[in-house]
């Protein structure tokens, strides 16, 4: 079984990467992660957090999450909205704003609703505004203390697609998305849970990277809906215990000193270690103690590409370099 994204020449001009997390899709598929059991090296620790959080939430919003986004099968698309805002107030806002008839089709892909759940097809404005609430207050307990995290390895990952791109066009962007996604053109293929054909007919393709997207690609049931396509991206065990708000005690005083802060605003637009060190000077093993030191202090994150890394600012490392010493002098 596997799912088989058909492009036109025109698709191929049309394709995006969408310019940072879209809060709606993670909050979605974390809910889904949240009540399985596999990917423990990955997210069991986030899991245990996560739910030890959720106690706060009320119970009836709890349950509308658990039903709308089970840990198997699909979800409905209104969730999801189609070029909605990324932020999370624009994308609850057009999620809530779904019409009737709209509700009505995309819940029809969930088992029959129990009686608590039902005036949601009726677009019921107590059971919308229930709603919004539990998607606030989910995204609170389970997405707001890691999305610094999630920002960066997004970051990253886009930076990855950017060189891609620029280096071998659309063609090396599709390429650059193995192994989850293999590109044998005009054909872009995955594993899925189901067999599937999304032919884009001229309408192009949002590809959407997410941290919660675990191991296959996601996409909308809707096939008349704008092509959205949602992949994993590369994480490892403790990817949540990223940023928190300040350098580790120790790390700011390794970091210190002109040639790190040279190395900080070189990374500023994504390079690898050789870049690195031809920019500011150095010898490729200096350079990797930069990087080494940098990544400690959570200010970057390393992304492996074939048989080159690519390193580029986490949101601290951003702030730093705009706000701190690495923005004042940055000469070696």
């Amino acid at each position: 079984m596997g799912l088989r994204v058909h492009f036109t020449a025109e698709d191929l001009s049309r394709v995006r990467v969408a310019a940072g997390p879209d809060a709606m899709w993670e909050i979605v598929l974390s809910a889904s992660q949240l009540a399985r059991t596999g990917g423990r090296a990955v997210f069991g620790p986030w899991r245990a957090e996560t739910r030890t959080r959720l106690r706060h939430l009320p119970a009836p919003q709890s349950r509308l999450i658990r039903y709308l986004a089970p840990p198997v099968g699909d979800f409905p698309d209104f969730l999801t909205p189609a070029g909605a805002p990324t932020d999370l107030a624009g994308g609850i806002d057009a999620a809530l704003s779904t019409p009737r008839r709209r509700l009505r089709q995309d819940l029809a892909v969930l088992p029959s609703p129990p009686g608590w759940a039902r005036p949601l097809a009726d677009a019921d404005r107590t059971t919308l505004a229930e709603l919004g609430e539990a998607l606030r207050g989910f995204h609170r307990a389970a997405l707001a203390p890691v999305w610094p995290s999630l920002q960066s390895l997004i970051d990253a990952d886009r930076a990855l697609r950017a060189r891609a791109l620029l280096g071998h066009g659309t063609d090396g962007l599709l390429h650059s998305l193995r192994p989850t996604l293999r590109w044998s053109p005009p054909v872009l293929e995955a594993d899925y849970p189901v067999d599937r054909d999304l032919h884009l007919g001229g309408r192009g393709l949002l590809l959407v990277p997410s941290v919660f997207c675990h191991r296959t690609p996601v996409t909308l049931i809707d096939p008349e809906l704008p092509p959205v396509l949602v992949y994993p991206v590369a994480q490892g065990p403790g990817w949540w215990t990223g940023p928190a708000g300040r350098i580790p005690s120790g790390a700011l005083a390794r970091l210190l000193g002109p040639s790190r802060a040279a190395a900080l605003r070189v990374i500023e637009d994504g390079c690898t270690t050789g870049e690195l060190a031809r920019r500011i000077g150095v010898t490729p093993p200096t350079a990797s103690q930069h990087t080494a030191v940098l990544r400690e202090a959570d200010l970057i994150v390393s992304t492996r590409y074939r048989n080159k890394v690519l390193h580029t600012l986490t949101p601290l490392g951003t702030a730093l370099l705009t706000a701190g010493p690495a923005a004042e002098n940055p000469a070696h």
